[in-house]
């Protein structure tokens, strides 16, 4: 089966799927499109049934049940786009075996090296088989490894009819890393209890609780008058967006926060003196102080708004997905029982956090609980992604344990 991942995924990984904030189409790029319609002739081959791929680029599939007993039916999604941070096209994967613990060449060209001492975690990938970018792209396990997991594990279970398991529904999703990936999933035509994504990070990650999550968008105008002859009329429009940015608290950012801390997040800054963008994510797991925050924004904006007067500010805030953990307790078993495989499999698992956000997210408030699981990489989004065979296995035996355990847990 290693060679089976191994293949998978790199055939896989050199299809360019990035996604495009811009283009409002779904999905937003064609690349997407053609990976999607490579796993639907795939899923075929291995023997899936009901293999459907609509105008949008879902890709859905169903193994049926092969027991008498009443088991739910459980759902498996992974993403086919890859992030924007970073160029995915012409990527080629470089298989690493037998991992000895030293700096990894990526590229002697470009003098681009994966180092322990950089990303110390690395060191406890000692012995495995990594597979690592050349330095010039990132990889795309994000999620092309958990696409990887859920088709041999299907495969898997087709070759071993002796598994019993109830119905299994798979779904390969677009545009998750712009935040779109559930806008046209039709969960009714999905028709599954419960599903889980494999789009986690290292081995034994089991989440289900998200951040809420707002993006804002803020324009700031001003008047253009010659320098020369400003004073008393000047408006300098980059000048109101560094006031509305020094108000927010410097410590509640990214690079200050972890575990359960929230933040404002400023991804981009763009003027003149006429005009100046500001683009901010605001990210809390705390509901009620997530709408602090906004509330926090919206009144340095009315503020400033008295300030400089002729309505020169403009806010906009929007909503993308809140914490699934409100949707998820209540059915609490889903992931009870991704606990129990991975114990099961000798996996110790990792119950944490997201500090971000998955499909899953949007999906629970859906009426699709799903809770994220393992799916292998590492330093998700750059030149220094890289991925873990060996616990790509291991994320396909959870999938393959999951659904036995559904079915022995069922009346019969």
């Amino acid at each position: 089966m290693k060679n089976e991942i191994i293949e998978r995924f790199k055939t896989y990984a050199m299809v360019d799927t990035q996604s495009n904030e811009s283009n409002q189409s779904c999905p937003t790029t064609e690349g997407q499109l053609k990976l999607g319609r490579m796993l639907v002739d795939e899923l075929k081959q291995i023997g899936m049934q009901e293999v459907t791929i609509d105008d949008n680029g879902y890709v859905m599939a169903t193994l049926p049940s092969n027991t008498d007993k009443p088991v739910p039916t459980i759902g498996f999604l992974a993403h086919l786009d890859t992030a924007t941070d970073l160029t995915g096209k012409d990527v080629k994967p470089q298989v690493i075996d037998n991992y000895d613990g030293n700096d990894i060449v990526l590229n002697e060209r470009n003098n681009v090296v994966l180092s322990p001492r950089e990303f110390p975690e690395l060191a406890g990938y000692k012995g495995q088989t990594l597979i690592t970018t050349d330095g010039t792209t990132l990889l795309g396990a994000d999620d092309k490894a958990g696409i990887t997991e859920i088709m041999t594990a299907m495969a898997y279970l087709i070759r071993h009819p002796e598994i019993k398991h109830g119905r299994v529904r798979v779904a390969f999703t677009p545009d998750e890393e712009i935040g779109r990936g559930p806008h046209r999933f039709d969960v009714a035509a999905f028709d599954a209890s419960y599903a889980y994504t494999m789009d986690g990070g290292p081995l034994g990650e089991l989440q289900y609780e998200s951040f809420n999550a707002a993006v804002a968008r803020i324009t700031c105008a001003g008047k253009v008058v010659h320098p020369g002859t400003a004073k008393g009329k000047m408006i300098h429009s980059a000048k109101i967006a560094m006031e509305i940015h020094n108000r927010l608290p410097a410590e509640e950012a990214p690079e200050y926060t972890e575990n359960y801390e929230g933040f404002f997040h400023l991804i981009s800054i763009n003027g003149t003196v006429d005009e100046t963008k500001l683009h901010y994510i605001i990210r809390d797991f705390d509901r009620e102080r997530f709408e602090e925050r906004k509330a926090e924004l919206t009144s340095i904006v009315a503020e400033l708004q008295e300030t400089y007067g002729d309505n020169r500010i403009v806010l906009e805030i929007k909503d993308q997905y809140f914490n699934m953990r409100e949707k998820i307790e209540p059915v609490k078993q889903v992931v009870d029982i991704a606990y129990q495989a991975m114990k099961n499999l000798g996996i110790d698992p990792i119950v944490q956090p997201i500090r971000g956000g998955t499909d899953g997210s949007q999906l629970s408030y859906m009426g699709l609980p799903t809770p994220n699981i393992f799916a292998g990489g590492e330093n998700f989004h750059g030149r220094f992604e890289y991925v873990s065979v060996d616990t790509m296995l291991k994320a396909t035996s959870v999938i393959v344990e999951i659904v036995q355990l559904f079915e022995q847990q069922a009346e019969g």
